[in-house]
């Protein structure tokens, strides 16, 4: 053997790596599916088209909605405004459509009333350094509250409205990339625009959630000003049990999508079962305590690593 065989040294082989911070995610994509098998193997109707397709089209509007929270979730802040959005832009389209305005003009309209709210929240944001949490909480009340003084009636859409193909359409956004993460002074020592991006953020939130009522309202063919009330608290679950971490800095935006269809499919899982309703709430609130629990162990173990 020749000393330049001898001193060769072999590269280390390349395999798959698994981020510690990946856990949850992949915690969540096993139990929707352990929830799919068990509800086929005890009720038989879970591993169908019809039940995947209605899964996803009457749960639509909740996809989009935790689509919108993961945004300023992975910024380390929170929209709570995605569920009063929701109704003061369908009690507006709904009006509209009701006066005949074209379909297509009053989609318009209902996304840029939600751009509105977005703008608005990242100005108090931005120029009045409102915390996310009592910004959203200011553009939540205003948009609930001029959603009631619109009106307090159950509106339906008229006969022969062009809003039915809306229902059928649903298109998921995947995996964007944001460089605030968890620490904004970070961000901005590297020169990142933190605050374009941030505006940026919560003008893309408000206007998810008016297309999630656009979707909602088209599938469902009516609303009122109450509609929507603790939407955001099941978008920020189905964030939470997606793996997004609740403080910001990770997540995926697929991750959500899954946490939401585990949300989701929690409803005819425990009707199925029998169980009341009420236990669904307590059922997500433990599933919130352990993906919680799970994020800080994971973190913990990142930590003493370093």
């Amino acid at each position: 053997m020749t000393t330049a065989t001898a001193n060769k040294v072999k590269a280390p082989k390349k395999g798959f790596k698994l981020d510690r911070q990946m856990i949850p995610t992949l915690a969540a994509v096993v139990i929707f599916i352990l929830m799919i098998i068990m509800g086929q193997a005890l009720f038989g109707t879970y591993i169908r088209l019809g039940f995947i397709s209605s899964l996803f089209i009457d749960h639509a509007y909740l996809i989009i909605l935790a689509v919108a929270m993961t945004l300023p979730i992975l910024t380390g802040g929170i929209d709570l405004s995605v569920g009063a959005i929701v109704a003061i832009t369908a009690v507006v389209g709904l009006k509209l459509a009701n006066a005949g305005v074209p379909a297509f003009l009053v989609m318009i309209i209902m996304l840029l009333i939600g751009a509105v709210f977005g703008l608005l929240a990242g100005t108090l944001i931005e120029e009045f350094n409102m915390q996310p949490f009592i910004a959203t909480l200011s553009t939540m009340f205003l948009a609930r509250g001029l959603a009631s003084i619109i009106s307090t009636d159950s509106l339906t859409f008229p006969q022969g409205n062009d809003f039915s193909f809306i229902s059928n359409v649903i298109k998921i956004i995947d995996n964007p990339k944001i460089a605030i993460g968890g620490s904004r002074s970070s961000a901005e020592l590297m020169g990142l625009p933190v605050k374009r991006t941030q505006y940026i953020i919560y003008l893309t939130s408000a206007t998810l959630a008016a297309l999630a009522s656009i979707v909602y309202t088209a599938n469902i063919g009516s609303a009122k000003n109450t509609v929507g009330v603790g939407w955001e608290l099941d978008a920020v679950a189905s964030v939470v049990i997606g793996g997004t971490i609740i403080t910001g800095g990770f997540g995926y935006v697929l991750g959500s999508v899954l946490g939401s269809l585990v949300r989701s499919i929690l409803d005819p899982l425990t009707s199925d079962f029998g169980v009341p309703a009420e236990w669904t709430t307590i059922v997500i609130g433990l599933m919130i305590l352990v993906f919680v629990v799970l994020q800080r162990a994971v973190m913990a173990v990142g930590g003493d690593k370093k």
